[in-house]
Formats: structure tokens, sequence, C-alpha cells
């Protein structure tokens, strides 16, 4: 193992310089405008968590997590994800306050990556979580307000993916015998292995109808007269009831105007095991991989004794600031140089032109002056009441 150069970071770790971070604050206060509109309040958790409570009920894998120990032989974690700390809180410091609970967050996530995977270790977040609230209308939600945040960021069309994990999930299980054969299935869905997954179904004991009808299931894509097919193919009310409701959820999204930018596609499962019903991808044109992800995930919030709903999403900020067409409005940005002894006044003028909204450096007369920052305008005080502009 080699010395780290005095500019290297940990794998998987950046730096924002000022324009990015700029542009980054920028979504920020955007998106966090349309949480607060919709009555979402802001709420922080710390970046290291306790391993045996929020590591443990985590869905991201232990390899992947950050890990150190306390000064009292504790085993901590660097925050993997937002959704398990925010379930800690709401269980803890906020188990009095009336239900539902609407909350949001600007955070980062810290997740290891091997080395030939080149992504990200430390993640940018921001997201909702919706606690304490059953049924379509707040599925509904959740979904309308990531389209609206998406947009907020000048990204005009967004496609919003939706399925059901639990309809998926009910619909194999009518069919298929063997959990083995139904987690395959679903690990293929999962990195969207079609090949793999049609190989699945053909070395399975299946008749050709049950095959074809896993087959449309699984089609990207479905109009509403596919439902109504497949639905009538149901073997179960649990299966018929988990169809009425991503029905409904789709009404809430035509009562929310966006159900023109959501098309469903049921082989979608997800990365994160905890979903238990509704799950949606959001993707900008021209991209592959989704600035948001989120859903239902009902069973979470045992882990912590407490049996609440619950359904939320995170935007993915990096992503973001890859699909965002905005740029900062910056103010006029003006260096004013002077000579020590008429520092006095070069402030008095500094101040006035701060007042009027522009940023402005001051410099004495000789200090690197040949490297001055990036500026709109230079000032330099020449006496008592003197400027000259260059």
């Amino acid at each position: 193992m080699t010395k780290p150069q005095t500019f290297e970071k940990p794998m998987g770790f950046r730096d924002f310089p000022p324009l990015i971070a700029e542009k980054k604050r920028l979504l920020e206060d955007r998106v966090r405008d349309h949480f607060v509109k919709w009555g979402y309040q802001e709420v922080c958790t710390p970046a290291l968590e306790f391993f045996d409570t929020v590591g443990q009920s985590s869905q991201i894998p232990v390899s992947r997590m950050f890990k150190c120990m306390d000064r009292d032989g504790n085993l901590l974690v660097l925050r993997p994800d937002q959704t398990a700390p925010i379930a800690r809180l709401v269980t803890s410091v906020l188990k009095r306050e009336p239900l539902p609970l609407r909350l949001f967050y600007h955070g980062t996530v810290f997740r290891a990556q091997e080395k030939e995977a080149g992504r990200n270790s430390e993640k940018f977040q921001s997201g909702v979580e919706l606690v304490g609230q059953a049924g379509p209308e707040a599925d509904g939600e959740v979904i309308a307000l990531a389209v609206e945040s998406i947009q907020a960021c000048g990204i005009g069309a967004p496609t919003i993916v939706l399925s059901h994990v639990g309809l998926l999930e009910g619909f194999l299980r009518e069919r298929i015998h063997r959990d083995e054969a139904i987690e395959k299935l679903k690990e293929t869905l999962e990195v969207r292995d079609l090949v793999a997954f049609r190989r699945i179904l053909e070395e399975l004991d299946l008749s050709l109808e049950e095959r074809q009808e896993i087959m449309e299931l699984t089609k990207p894509g479905l109009e509403g007269k596919d439902w109504k097919k497949l639905s009538a193919s149901a073997k179960t009310e649990e299966v018929r009831e988990k169809f009425c409701y991503l029905k409904r959820v789709w009404d809430q999204l035509q009562i929310f105007g966006c159900v023109s930018q959501v098309k469903v596609d049921l082989s979608l499962v997800g990365s994160l095991g905890y979903y238990t019903g509704v799950y949606f991808e959001g993707y900008a044109k021209g991209m592959g991989f989704p600035l948001v992800s989120g859903g239902r995930y009902d069973q979470l919030y045992q882990s912590f004794h407490t049996d609440l709903p619950a359904t939320g999403f995170a935007l993915k900020t990096d992503r973001l600031l890859e699909a965002s067409p905005l740029k900062p409005a910056s103010p006029k940005r003006i260096a004013v140089f002077y000579e020590p002894h008429l520092q006095q006044e070069a402030y008095r003028k500094v101040r006035s032109l701060r007042e009027q909204g522009c940023a402005v450096i001051m410099q004495p007369v000789g200090s690197r002056a040949d490297r001055t920052p990036d500026v709109d305008e230079v000032l330099t005080i020449a006496g008592e009441g003197e400027w000259s502009t260059c």
C-alpha cells in the first residue's frame, strides 16, 4: 500500500469547486421550496449511527457500509441511507408528534464501492418521508411531489416508471411454488437481465399460459387495457386487490395532473429490500440512470418496535447536477484595491456596494494584484475620494 499524495482523496469521494457548489445549492434550494410548500418539515440526522440499530435496519449490504469503533467499543456506521435514520428519529424524538408526519432532508449517504465500479461513495440526496399514512392518496402525493421537484430543477418532462413490488411477488407466487426460483427471477429483474429472466422461466414447470402471463406482466409500458386483462388472470383475491390498489394510485396521479408523465413497468423491483408496495423511479430524457427513486415501505418501522406505514423518495443530487440546465445567478463581482492608509475609506465604499447587492473583494495594492479573482469590475482608490476603474 503506497502513501497517498497530498492532492489525493479517498476512492469514491469528490470535491465541488465554486461553480458546481453554487449549482448544487441552487438545486437544493429549489427542491426545498417545493417540499415546504407541500407541508413537509426539514430534519437532520447524524452522519454516524450505531450499527446495531440503523446499520441492521438498513437494506444496504453490510459489505458496502463504512464502519468504525467509538471509544466505548461500539460499532458505528457512516449513514448508509436516509430512511432508516429518520425511522429512528420518528420512533424516538418525534414519537409523540401527531401523525402523519411529513419530513424532508438534504444530506449525504456513504456506501463503499468496488474499485472497478467508478461510482461515488459519498452521495448527496434530498428526499421526503410521509410517515403514518397508508393508502393511494399518500403514494400519489409523493410521486406528484417527485415530479414537481425534478421540474423545479429545470428538467421539463421527467418520466416516472411505476411498479408495485407486492403485486409482482404475489403474481409470481400464484404460479411458481419454489421460493428459490422466485428470488432468482427477482434478482434478474433487479439488474434488468431479461435474457436470464426468460431462461429461468423456460426451465420452470409452467404451462404455456402461465409463462405468457408472467411475460405480459413484466412487459414495460403497460396500458390500461393490459391491466384489466392481467387483473382478470389473477388467481387470488390478494393479487386482485393489489391490481386495484395500483389503479387507485393511477387515479390519484390523474388528480395531481401528472399521469401523462407516468408509465407502468411491473418488472421494476428496486435494489432495496424494504419496499412492500408501490415503487417508482424517475428519469430525464437521454439519461439511463434514475434521478429519483422511492416507494412504500410499511415494514421498516417494525425494526424500531413500531408499526407505521410510510412512503417517500430520494432525489439523487449528483445526477440532478448533470441533468439540470440551470445556472446560478451570480451578483456583480467587484474587486477593490486600496493603499494601506486608505483602508477605512475603501471599506466604506465596499460596504455601500455590498448593500447594493454586489459581491465585493477587498485587497491591498500590491497583494498579488496580478492574480485578481475573476470579477466584473476593478476599483482602485488613489486618494481621498479618488477612485479609478479598470
